[in-house]
């Protein structure tokens, strides 16, 4: 099935503006993941055709009724470099009961938070946004490692325009910060790095933007440095008014770019096959990623509608098997922040490798 063709899935509505305020003003206090920029999103995310599903079933379980029935999982529809979508267009749920049944676009923000009460059942968001969600009480646990950083392929960039005059840590005092979210890999990872380096951090101004509109946003001088992921960083790289001077290999050696799935507790519990068949694809999408990095581009550049040369590669974890350094990291990052309490989650609780038939492996 192609990438293309996700339309022929039949897509629940977002949910009501509503539930989706309420659901999110509920889980704001998760560890910033979701503040006033994040509601500020949910309106335009959500799709306005009344005539689909309502909120109360696209949060319900997927359902089946007999065996053989295919089971639907509900995802974001999003423009990015991802291996559900890569997954299906390379055949990896055919010969299963499982199919991803694509819910429309969904701002980064939200992705967590949705997952954790039901309203999507898998989402790929970064490990702390997954740590203050469980610390704050959502019920999600992360299934499978995602993407990783290598120096050739970062995880994210920094990029600043050649004529600001910021080539180092403390030049951003009193600059403006773009990143594509609160709670993520892209503000503690930062904070740390410019932290070691004698910034003052509250000097410094961060505003969420997205990824796709980042690079636009700092060279219209909007920002004063763009902290852009895959696929979309490849386009700054290219900008002739930018210049790149960080990736996170750079600052933490790519400790801190693991990208995993999480899925929603309730979905696990009743549908264990198909979160591993959906682990399983994930797995073989990711391996095919590394052994075929070019091609993958490829299909990332007709997806997302974007030129290939700008388009970045990614690099994921082999066979997507969780480990546990990459998820300590940001439980001390998230203490020493003050955004969880001591003590309050362990790395045990934020993970499982039970659905990963490769994980037997390791």
């Amino acid at each position: 099935m192609s990438i293309e063709s996700s339309s022929a899935f039949t897509a629940h509505s977002i949910p009501s503006r509503r539930l989706a305020l309420k659901t999110l003003a509920s889980l704001t206090a998760v560890g910033g993941v979701v503040g006033l920029a994040g509601l500020g999103l949910a309106g335009c995310s959500r799709s306005d055709d009344k005539s689909t599903s309502s909120a109360s079933t696209a949060a319900g379980p997927a359902v089946v009724s007999k065996t053989g029935d295919k089971v639907a999982f509900k995802y974001p529809d999003n423009p990015s470099f991802d291996l559900i979508y890569l997954a299906d267009q390379l055949g990896y749920f055919e010969g299963t009961n499982t199919r991803p049944d694509y819910v429309g676009k969904i701002a980064a923000p939200q992705i967590i938070p949705l997952v954790g009460t039901g309203e999507i059942d898998f989402g790929a968001r970064m490990v702390p946004l997954v740590i203050s969600a469980i610390a704050s009480g959502a019920d999600l646990k992360v299934v499978a490692a995602g993407g990783k950083t290598l120096q050739e392929a970062p995880h994210m960039k920094y990029f600043v325009r050649k004529d600001s005059g910021i080539r180092t840590p403390k030049d951003l005092e009193g600059k403006t910060i773009g990143f594509n979210s609160f709670g993520a890999c892209a503000e503690f990872v930062t904070k740390k790095y410019l932290r070691q380096h004698g910034v003052d951090v509250n000097k410094i101004n961060f505003v969420v933007i997205p990824d796709e509109q980042a690079e636009q946003t700092l060279a219209t001088g909007n920002t004063d440095l763009a902290i852009i992921h895959a696929p979309f960083s490849g386009r700054a790289d290219n900008a002739a008014s930018l210049v790149r001077l960080w990736s996170d290999y750079d600052l933490d050696g790519g400790l801190g770019g693991m990208a995993p799935y999480s899925a929603h507790g309730q979905f696990m519990r009743q549908h264990p096959e198909a979160v591993r068949d959906v682990v399983t694809a994930l797995a073989k999408a990711g391996n095919w990623v590394n052994a075929n990095p070019e091609e993958a581009r490829k299909l990332v550049s007709r997806r997302i509608n974007m030129e290939l040369k700008n388009v970045d590669r990614f690099a994921y974890i082999d066979d997507l098997v969780v480990t546990e350094p990459p998820i300590q990291y940001y439980v001390d990052i998230l203490q020493s922040e003050g955004k969880i309490p001591a003590g309050k989650v362990t790395v045990k609780d934020i993970y499982t490798n039970e659905f990963n038939p490769f994980a037997t492996k390791t």
